[in-house]
């Protein structure tokens, strides 16, 4: 048992369970079940343009015996602080060897191994159920369950070139082109992916938490003497609305560096359907989120953006307060 772990039987986490009849195959994202096994396939074996998964006795690492059974049965600190999983790996794979769940030379920004080669995000363990918000102004450029890479996801745009995902939720309650501003709700947590799916109930529920910088994944904790995403420095908080706070401001995108990228994309199928897209801002939507989901299908990666974005303190925990109050780190 793990320190505190007691839940009484009212707790909020299992009443949101409960209330929105979150059932397993939701959990784990696979509703529908026919496309999500398809998508569970695709992880595991590849295609022509999306190199097999690489793991071995070392992705055991990810494993947490203790407080994944107990988080799937909706435990959580009495602090309410959210452990982490995984931080973002520092010293990351190559983007073209394929996903790789192995740790060889994965380092995370205080230069320990909480981390794997390719994970290039942050893991906030949280109950099924908990509630997902935005973690600062934005626009909802994308809804969708890829259960290849992250499960179901939303995918926001804050402008000035800073894009974030919320992955392995179990429901989004968002639409794409709906503008949200911080601590709205995004959904609900789950563990939607074929992780979830192969691990459980060995690796607990969580959400993967993205953040892209210019077009690339970064790590939102203070790295390498670079300054933090979350406003909270090293020690973010959950995203409290601020009604005095601006909203959402559109981006500037580069139309031609648009049109090379969509014409360097190797995929026959996927090349078509960006080109028909009409808008530019839906075009750069598609485009950034398939170049970072299926890297090897493009052979160029120009920035897409008119300006490079200035790294500063913008985020907040995609929590609201009364779930989760901040992160826990081991140590």
């Amino acid at each position: 048992m793990l320190p505190g772990d007691a839940r009484p039987p009212g707790d909020p986490t299992m009443r949101a369970m409960i209330r929105h009849r979150i059932g397993p195959l939701e959990a784990v994202g696979l509703r529908p079940l026919g496309r999500g096994l398809r998508q569970c396939w695709l992880a595991l074996a590849g295609d022509p343009h999306t190199p097999p998964t690489q793991w071995d006795l070392s992705s055991l690492r990810i494993f947490r015996p203790r407080l994944g059974p107990l988080t799937w049965l909706g435990w959580r600190r009495p602090d309410r602080r959210a452990p982490i999983l995984n931080l973002f790996n520092v010293e990351p794979a190559p983007r073209d060897a394929g996903y790789d769940v192995r740790v060889t030379f994965a380092r995370d920004f205080r230069g320990g191994r909480l981390t794997y080669n390719g994970h290039m995000g942050v893991d906030f363990v949280v109950p099924v159920g908990t509630r997902v918000v935005a973690p600062a102004p934005a626009k909802v450029m994308r809804v969708e369950n890829l259960m290849q890479r992250g499960g179901l996801k939303v995918v926001l745009d804050h402008g000035e070139g800073l894009v974030t995902l919320c992955n392995h939720l179990a429901r989004a309650e968002v639409e794409p082109g709906q503008r949200v501003l911080r601590g709205e709700p995004l959904g609900l947590s789950g563990f939607s992916s074929v992780d979830g799916l192969l691990t459980f109930p060995w690796v607990p529920p969580h959400v993967h938490f993205t953040a892209l910088l210019n077009g690339e994944p970064v790590d939102p904790f203070p790295a390498g003497g670079q300054p933090s995403l979350w406003r909270g420095g090293a020690d973010p908080g959950p995203a409290r609305p601020d009604p005095d706070e601006p909203g959402w401001a559109p981006t500037e995108w580069d139309a031609d560096a648009i049109d090379a990228s969509i014409a360097a994309c190797l995929h026959p199928e996927r090349r078509a359907e960006l080109e028909a897209l009409e808008g530019l801002e839906e075009r750069a939507y598609a485009l950034l989120y398939w170049r970072f989901f299926n890297y090897t299908a493009f052979d160029a990666h120009p920035p897409l953006y008119r300006r490079p974005a200035t790294r500063r303190p913008r985020l907040d925990l995609p929590f609201p307060p009364d779930e989760v109050t901040g992160v826990a780190l081991p140590g």
